[in-house]
């Protein structure tokens, strides 16, 4: 089993705000998530670092989420990640994150 990052959900809170603005959170997001630590020239740390996704899947999934945890807050304030939950898809046996958000502050 792997992690997929390409496919994952993220789920607002109902008490979110006008969608062109959560549209742009999704747009930010999508693009810190898909991007692996080191990419960005101009800022190293910017993207997720994915070095633990040939670790044990129990390990995988709490790197992950503390990761994702920690890059939202650093690069994506308005949004706070309440919690990160797997999927397994198809026959893959992959796991797809649903990250669940709240809005920050």
């Amino acid at each position: 089993m792997e992690i997929n990052i390409s496919n994952l959900t993220l789920n607002f809170d109902k008490e979110s705000s006008e969608s062109s603005e959560i549209d742009d959170i999704r747009r930010c997001l999508n693009m810190l998530y898909a991007t692996k630590e080191g990419e960005q020239p101009l800022d190293r740390e910017f993207g997720l670092n994915t070095n633990f996704l040939a670790e044990p899947i129990p390990v995988a999934q709490s790197k992950f989420a503390l990761e994702v945890v920690k890059k939202t807050a650093k690069y994506e304030p308005r949004v706070a990640v309440q919690k990160v939950d797997y999927e397994v898809a198809g026959n893959t046996g992959q796991l797809v994150p649903k990250i669940y958000l709240t809005k920050g502050a």
